[in-house]
């Protein structure tokens, strides 16, 4: 994939010293060890959304999938049957 989209930044100096020593103990540039920790919280933040918005269409497909019965699953019961580990 080729990388045309620039992100600049000013940090403080000791930002700096702790993101290059925490990219280095992972054996990772600093440019990489921000990209990945800062991809990694926008993936969290968007699926940490509990609102989201659909036209009559497709929220009526989706009421009807929630509304649909559940088909019988031996497993599923069994499981969830059995006392959590925390519960033992």
């Amino acid at each position: 994939m080729s990388k045309t989209a620039p992100i600049n930044m000013r940090v403080e100096p000791s930002q700096h010293a702790l993101l290059t020593k925490a990219a280095a103990l992972l054996k990772k540039d600093r440019s990489a060890f921000i990209l990945d920790v800062a991809c990694r919280e926008a993936e969290q933040v968007l699926l940490d959304q509990r609102l989201f918005q659909l036209d009559e269409e497709k929220f009526k497909a989706f009421e009807e999938v929630l509304l649909a019965p559940i088909p019988d699953n031996k497993k599923l019961k069994a499981l969830l049957a059995e006392s959590a580990l925390w519960e033992k």
